[in-house]
């Protein structure tokens, strides 16, 4: 009984192992720290980083800006309560948030009451979402996505 269960559990770990749960544009394993400068060396695909800007810049930069940097005033609520867009890049909070995250956002807009982002299901492919999330990840500075990856997707 004994050696049926550990083979079990051995056989259990192996197929966990074998999916893949990393977020989108990144396999396993992809991720290794930069030994010069301590920071996680990102390996985005490229091809996924140019259809996401093709994705943002067809869907997203009339709210967000051209390279994500959205408004100046975007912390202040407008005259209806509502917050604007905020940045993408590394100079808002976008990465302060998850993968899954970032995607239910993108997927299911935000609160009416807090912000006016649309929902893009239905009118984005998954595929479309996954780049566009990909190549928000690679406007953020080396910093903020070491401090993103080890807060966020490495755990």
């Amino acid at each position: 009984m004994i050696v049926r269960n550990v083979v079990l559990c051995i056989f259990a770990a192996t197929m966990l192992g074998c999916g893949n749960s990393a977020p989108p544009g990144v396999s396993s394993g992809q991720h290794q720290v930069d030994s010069k400068t301590g920071l996680i060396k990102r390996n985005l695909d490229q091809a996924q980083i140019k259809r996401g800007e093709s994705v943002y810049n067809a869907n997203c930069i009339g709210c967000h800006g051209p390279n994500g940097e959205a408004t100046p005033e975007w912390r202040k609520p407008g005259v209806d309560g509502k917050y604007p867009p905020p940045p993408l890049d590394s100079t808002a909070h976008a990465w302060h948030h998850s993968t899954d995250v970032l995607k239910k956002t993108i997927l299911k807009g935000t609160p009416p009451e807090i912000g006016s982002m649309p929902a893009w299901e239905g009118k984005l492919t998954e595929q479309q979402v996954d780049d566009v999330i990909v190549w928000i990840k690679s406007l953020w500075s080396d910093e903020i996505y070491d401090i993103w990856f080890k807060n966020f997707e490495g755990k």
